[in-house]
Parts: C-alpha cells; structure tokens; sequence
C-alpha cells in the first residue's frame, strides 16, 4: 500500500495515497462550522498535500496516481447522489494537474463509471472490483499502455503550446 509513498518499475513511478471523501467542485464541504467537520475537510486537504509530495518526489516521465477515493465526480456518476460526497473529493485532482501524470487509477465507486478525465485531461480510471467485474466479466482488470498514454499526453502538450502561440500572434 502506498501511503504517501513512491515506487518506480521499469520507469513508470508510482505515487499513492488513500484519498478522502468531501465531495466534488462547488459542493465539496468546506472547513466550516463545528471542529469535526473542519478536521473532516483537513483529512482530504491532508491527503491532497501528501500525494502531492509523493508525485514531486517522482523523477520520471510517467506518473501513475493510485487513490482509493476518486479525484472526479465523473467516475463515481452511477453511485447514488447522496452519496458522492462520501466517495471522494475534488481537493484530490489539484495535485494532478501540477505534475505530468500518465493516469489516475483509484476504487471505492462500486457502481460508478469504469472511466473520466481530469479537467486537464489526464485519463481517472475506476477499478473496483466489483465494476471491473460487471464491465468486463471475462477480464475484470484494466490494461494501459504507458508509453502510449505518456506520448499522447506529449501530443496534446505540444497542440496546447502551439494554440497560444497562435492566440499571441493574432492579438499582435
């Protein structure tokens, strides 16, 4: 189990952490009100600053994130809504978007969605057991080419440059 650490095989470095609950965007809970929910709010902004420790310390060019709670609301979508806050918390995928990470792969969402994407696009996929189960009955496990996912995270780097090269010129 990582927690808070990093491992790196064959290349590809790995940085987990367990998540927390809280919720996703404008309705995440925030550290208001009575002590317990302001140390319940702390725990995912904890868990938030250690994996964020965890992927500076990586030196690699691919990054795996391993969470159990979920960084999106995408993939937890299918859980009943009352319950998303409890599944896991957007303060998760702050980190995400501040490192190069290849994927992002986590569990808890028994029924959500098998797969989403950070708002910078780093594919998050959802593997409990029991979804990789009912999706893919012959093979509940997920497969992903690093290499490939790594140069097409490359690819939409590069288009991004050029795009605001082309924004600067044309405002000249």
């Amino acid at each position: 189990m990582l927690d808070g650490d990093t491992t790196e095989i064959h290349g590809i470095g790995f940085a987990g952490v367990k998540g927390f609950a809280g919720g996703f965007g404008r309705r995440a809970l925030g550290p208001w009100g009575e002590a317990i929910i302001k140390t319940f709010v702390h725990e995912c902004l904890d868990e938030a600053l250690k994996l964020e420790s965890a992927l500076a310390r990586l030196r690699t060019d691919r990054l795996i994130a391993v969470l159990h709670y979920a960084p999106i609301q995408e993939t937890v979508e299918g859980e009943p809504r009352e319950i998303f806050p409890f599944l896991g918390c957007s303060r998760l995928e702050e980190p995400l978007t501040r490192y190069p990470v290849s994927a992002v792969f986590h569990g808890h969402a028994h029924h959500g969605q098998p797969e989403g994407r950070t708002r910078t696009n780093v594919p998050v996929f959802n593997v409990s057991m029991s979804l990789m189960k009912e999706v893919f009955p012959d093979r509940p496990f997920r497969l992903l080419d690093v290499d490939m996912t790594a140069a097409l995270e490359s690819e939409r780097r590069a288009g991004a440059d050029r795009r605001a090269v082309d924004r600067e010129t044309t405002s000249i």
